[in-house]
């Protein structure tokens, strides 16, 4: 896809810092809702414009060259302690603005959630690893007035659930240990971070999290997936490993039917209260 570019110095609605797979649900949002922005890539390719995040270096030159936004998308992740502030403050005085003329959006990760004895409903209220390296620069992120959107995980386009059969249930022992997957489509990531740019009162100093309101049961959504790669593949092999497996794993944990129920499944995301504040609901649920 190649990027209109605003001229330099210019003003757009929003700026994309990291023009990766989101722009690639995002950019078409932006073009079809009529709203102007620019994005960058580390190299400038596809006319993005050139830029990389450099926690060692504090020139404000590159940050000039980038036009003023009333939204500031950081897709790219930030880590440990001051890298949110060199960032968020570097790019305000380098556009000789204060800090709360920009709305400062950070893209994160549901993962920080992920720690021992963690309740089975989770929701952005809930304890976090406040150690991890992200979740500390978030907090920065979050003090200096930013909003931070901590995606589950992320699918569309060529990003298939049934494409990672291989990569999570290689054994059986593997699939044993699987519980509860969340996930949530490029398109609805972009609609959030549109909502947020629209009612970023309602967003400022916030973390939200991000799911498509599905809580699911890897051995279901294996057992589902490896009979379609069987018939794509036009053999059986999948039905006597990884679709094997599940029946054997049911039968040993003397399951009726799946998905297993959410006590079984563990960690669940409840997403909720960001759909709520903003007025949406996901539109691409159910992978």
């Amino acid at each position: 896809m190649t990027l209109v570019k605003e001229e330099q110095p210019g003003n757009v609605d929003i700026l994309i810092l990291g023009a990766g797979w989101t722009s690639t649900f995002l950019i078409p949002l932006l073009e079809k809702e009529k709203f102007t922005y620019a994005a960058t890539t580390t190299t400038g390719r596809g006319g993005t414009l050139k830029f990389k995040f450099d926690p060692d270096n504090n020139n404000l030159k590159q940050y000039t060259l980038l036009p003023t936004a009333k939204t500031v998308l950081v897709t790219f992740p930030l880590k440990g302690k001051n890298q949110s502030t060199q960032l968020i403050q570097s790019y305000s005085e380098s556009h000789q603005t204060l800090q709360s003329t920009h709305q400062f959006i950070q893209l994160g990760s549901t993962g920080i959630w992920t720690i021992p004895d963690q309740e089975t409903w989770v929701t952005r209220h809930s304890e976090y690893n406040k150690t991890d390296t992200r979740a500390i620069a978030e907090d920065e992120f979050l003090s200096l007035g930013g909003c931070v959107l901590n995606l589950s995980g992320l699918w569309g386009g060529e990003r298939q659930a049934k494409h990672w059969l291989d990569r999570v249930a290689a054994t059986k022992e593997q699939l044993k240990n699987k519980k509860s997957l969340h996930m949530v489509h490029g398109l609805d990531v972009a609609r959030g971070i549109l909502a947020v740019h629209r009612n970023f009162k309602d967003a400022a100093k916030q973390r939200w999290m991000l799911t498509d309101c599905f809580v699911y049961d890897w051995w279901a959504l294996v057992l589902g997936f490896a009979g379609e790669q069987d018939s794509d593949n036009s053999n059986h092999e999948r039905e006597k490993t990884q679709i094997k497996w599940v029946g054997e794993l049911m039968a040993e944990e003397d399951l009726r039917a799946l998905p297993r129920d959410m006590e079984k499944l563990g960690r669940c995301y409840d997403s909720r209260e960001f759909w709520n504040t903003f007025g949406l609901m996901p539109v691409r649920a159910r992978v």
